[in-house]
């Protein structure tokens, strides 16, 4: 009887130890495809972000990939422009910063500096401004002389026939960035000489999907705006090239991602403060950012970087 009593005991314990080891069997299998196959493992929280709404179409194609990996994550992606994202952001109210330009070391570094904000600059994506006329406005291409004329501080071109008698004379009607976007001031920038030099009568938005409502209904519309946004209206507008001075140059993925898109090719950012990075959700998505970049682009219609820019990106990062 003890026998079979010892022997039914080390049954009982034989069947538990196999019971037990099952179940680390199970866990540690669920906790490496956690990591591994995207079903979430314990990466969770919030994740905010803002900035310009170049960069914004990324950040949402972006923020929908990470999250279908990442359930228990929430971000939300606001479009206030490069100058509105970096006021959030040097109070504190913001996790990422999205800009289509460098942050302003003279204005807005000082601030940051001030609240305590460190962050890193890293590059996502590439863009080329595209300037757009409405397809009755039929414009194949405008020298960056002729565009000046158009947009500078003071100007009162009404029609493009001022400008050169052989091109349309339809009253215009212009649409462009407000003052707080980044396009705003890389475009006058590079255009008009001087950042924020620009003339005022025109119709300003940050969002840009403003912009391509407003050239699509006027025959006399024309304005400037990120590529993705013509990308995604391609239909509804007409492309107009730019001649800096070696020929007539249209933006396309491959003109911007080379640089040839002369003067409107230009490197887009998000800014990660270094603070929220300590936070495994904004450091995981970040480090997703940059290796799918290619795909999050294509997503977005926007255009991807090239392998050196993304290993200086992972550089900066300190992936």
């Amino acid at each position: 009887m003890r026998k079979l009593l010892t022997i039914a005991a080390c049954g009982v314990l034989a069947l538990g130890a196999a019971a037990c080891g099952d179940d680390d069997d199970e866990n540690n299998s669920s906790s490496s495809s956690g990591s591994g196959s995207g079903d979430g493992g314990d990466v969770s929280g919030p994740i905010n972000i803002d900035g310009s709404s170049t960069v914004g179409p990324f950040a949402q194609a972006a923020a929908e990939g990470f999250q279908a990996q990442y359930p228990d994550v929430k971000i939300t992606v606001g479009t206030s422009g490069t100058g509105g994202g970096f006021e959030k952001f040097c109070a504190g109210e913001t996790d990422i910063s999205d800009a289509s330009r460098p942050i302003k070391d003279d204005e807005e570094v000082p601030i940051c500096k001030k609240a305590g904000i460190d962050y890193k600059e890293v590059q996502v994506a590439n863009d080329g401004i595209s300037v757009v006329t409405n397809p009755e406005l039929k414009v194949d291409c405008l020298t960056v002389e002729q565009l000046k004329k158009l947009w500078n501080e003071g100007s009162k071109v009404k029609n493009l026939s001022e400008i050169d008698p052989s091109l349309p004379d339809t009253e215009l009607s212009l649409f462009g960035p407000g003052t707080d976007s980044g396009t705003f001031d890389f475009f006058t920038d590079e255009i008009n000489g001087e950042e924020g030099v620009s003339r005022k009568d025109y119709q300003p938005s940050e969002d840009d999907n403003v912009l391509v409502q407003g050239v699509e209904g006027e025959a006399g519309g024309l304005g400037y705006f990120g590529f993705s946004y013509y990308e995604q209206n391609q239909d509804k507008l007409n492309l107009v090239g730019v001649d800096a001075g070696s020929g007539c140059v249209t933006p396309a993925s491959d003109t911007i991602q080379s640089g040839d898109y002369k003067p409107l090719s230009r490197p887009l950012f998000m800014y990660p403060a270094v603070k929220s990075l300590d936070k495994p959700q904004v450091k995981a998505f970040m480090d997703y950012v940059l290796e799918n970049q290619e795909s999050i682009a294509e997503a977005a219609q926007i255009v991807p970087m090239n392998q050196a820019q993304a290993d200086e990106a992972t550089t900066a990062l300190g992936s």
